[in-house]
Formats: C-alpha cells, structure tokens, sequence
C-alpha cells in the first residue's frame, strides 16, 4: 500500500493510504455483516482512509441518513479501533425533513448547522475529533465568511482536524480559503471532487446548477491544484462505479468526442455511441496509451437508466496536488 500526507499542520495532518474505502451504502444496502467483512479485509490490505457522510444513505429508505455513520461507530467498537484509522466525512447536504433531499430542503452551512452536525457525526461515528471534514455541497443562502468561521471553530476547540470541500465551483474554493487565510484561520486543505481516467461533460444540467456539474474534477480545477501545493485532491468514483469493467454503467455524459482516444484506450463505450466506438481503433489512428486502471475491453454494452443518485463517495483512490507532467492521472493503485 502506498501512503500520502494530506494537512499541512504537524497537529492535524495524517498519512493515508492511496487507496481510500467509500462507505456510502454501509448500514443501508450493504448489510452489517458484509460491511465489517470489507472493512476488516481493506485494513488488512494496509487501507486506513474511509470516507462517508451525515447524509449516506437517505435515498435508501427515504429518511434523511446517518446510517453509515453509525454502522462505522460500531465498526470501530467492535475492533477496537483507534485513530489509525483516519475517517472522513461530510456535512451540509443532509435533508433537514424525512422524504426531501438535499436537493429541495438541505441542511446548509451555516455556523449552527456545522456545529450541531458536526456533533452528531461524532457521536454517530464514536469519536472525539473528526480526522477530516468537509463542506458536501455549496450553500450560497450564507456567507463564505460564515461558513469559514464555523469551521474554523470547530478546529481551534479540537473536534475537528483537517477541513474539506467537495462539489464546489472553484471560484467559491479560493474564495473560502483566501477569507481563511486574511483572518489566519485554518482553511480548506483538502478538496473532493470526481476524477477518474475517462472524463465526463460537464456543461449538462445537474440536480444542483442548471448550467452544469460542479463535482468533477475540471481542467481548471486541476490548474488551481499546481498552483496551491498545500492542497490534496480526493478522488471520488474513480472506477466509475464499475464502468470500466460494465461499460453499460456509464453514464451518457461521457459520451463526448474528447473522450474518443480515452474510451478507447480502455475499452469502455457510453451508451450513444456518437462520441465513442466500440470498434477497436485503426492501426494508424491516434490511440492514448493504455491507463494503469484500465481493464481489457469488453464486448457487450447496454445502455444505463439514468441516475438520480446524489453525489458518489470516493471509493478507491486520492490523489495528492497534480504535478504539470501527471495532472490528468490519479494516484497509481
């Protein structure tokens, strides 16, 4: 297992595998005996960064989540688990009301919600200090300001180590982290955002912003990585929930021409077809060379429903700050 340091401060920061456990349906559709199954094989395996949210998974059972959370907290009783084991989680996307989502009736980011959730994950989860904790989803109903000082009280008062955010538009990110830095508060050090091989458009309406997604991983966040060292990208599905292995998983968004020569390269098709091929590429044509998460081609594709899941978990593998030769690449498995 390779490791990487995310944090900056000698008090907070941790060395986490590169291969990180998304827990999203922990509790919920993956039952309890089967998740303490992968959780002790991925420690075994030398994993100790697990990911999960105070809303995983409330589009399971239609209330408003938590289970993976408390699935986690008896994890970790049950093996005695202590701080080897860096754990991070969300807040701000939970549903306030049983039946809505985070879409229409989100908990948000204001000062007392970061508290209050902040202090349920920690009970949920059986801990005195969250190791890393993120912003889930943007709230623009409140101030940048606010939201940065919530979080910063957390981390003075120790119940919080490191700061996160995760589908955010880049702008708000440094907006954030340059209101942290004037004030000489803690900051986002960590971001969280899809990133994986094969690219998807980014411009097709969202549940969150008519005028796109602000959860992958884009050029110009990739940019605004090699220019703030200080700061970890987080990957999250980067196996595309499968896709590369069940091509009819991927989702229509990745069919685009740009993704031709990457598609491709690992033998993976969205369903349309109009931007990809499933026919091998010809001797001459330029072909990218193959990825080392890329799997051999197959040859049946269906085309998927599509998906009204919200934000996925990372589930394989972060990625420390892109460097201008490997920027387009996450973490080696």
């Amino acid at each position: 297992m390779k490791y990487r340091t995310i944090g900056t401060d000698p008090a907070t920061r941790r060395e986490v595998s590169v291969l990180a456990l998304g827990a999203m349906l922990f509790g919920s559709r993956t039952d309890e005996e089967t998740s303490f199954a992968v959780l002790d094989r991925y420690v075994e395996a030398g994993g100790n960064f697990i990911d999960t949210s105070d809303n995983y998974a409330f589009w399971i059972d239609g209330g408003q989540g938590g289970q993976s959370e408390e699935l986690l907290g008896r994890w970790r009783r049950s093996r005695g688990i202590g701080d080897e084991i860096v754990i991070a989680t969300k807040l701000g996307a939970r549903p306030l009301a049983v039946g809505t989502s985070y879409v229409d009736n989100a908990e948000g980011l204001s000062a007392k919600v970061i508290r209050q959730s902040a202090e349920r994950s920690r009970e949920r989860l059986g801990v005195e200090r969250l190791d890393l904790l993120y912003a889930h989803i943007e709230d623009r109903t409140v101030s940048a300001r606010e939201t940065v000082e919530g979080f910063a009280e957390l981390v003075a008062e120790g119940t919080v180590g490191l700061l996160g955010v995760s589908n955010h538009a880049v702008w708000r990110v440094e907006r954030a982290r340059a209101l942290a830095a004037a004030a000489g508060l803690p900051g986002y050090e960590v971001v969280q955002y899809h990133h994986s091989y094969l690219r998807p458009r980014t411009d097709l309406p969202s549940d969150l912003w008519a005028d796109g997604s602000l959860g992958a991983a884009t050029v110009e966040l990739l940019s605004y990585l090699e220019a703030e060292p200080d700061l970890t990208l987080v990957a999250y599905s980067p196996l595309l929930t499968g896709g590369y292995v069940r091509p009819d998983r991927l989702r229509p968004d990745y069919d685009h021409p740009s993704s031709s020569p990457r598609a491709t390269s690992c033998g993976a098709t969205p369903c349309g077809g109009s931007g990809t091929s499933t026919r091998p590429a010809t001797r001459n044509a330029p072909r990218s060379p193959p990825h080392p998460c890329a799997p051999p081609p197959r040859s049946s594709r269906t085309c998927p429903r599509p998906s009204s899941s919200p934000p996925r978990p990372m589930s394989c593998a972060t990625r420390a700050r892109p460097t201008p030769t490997s920027s387009a690449r996450p973490a080696s498995r």
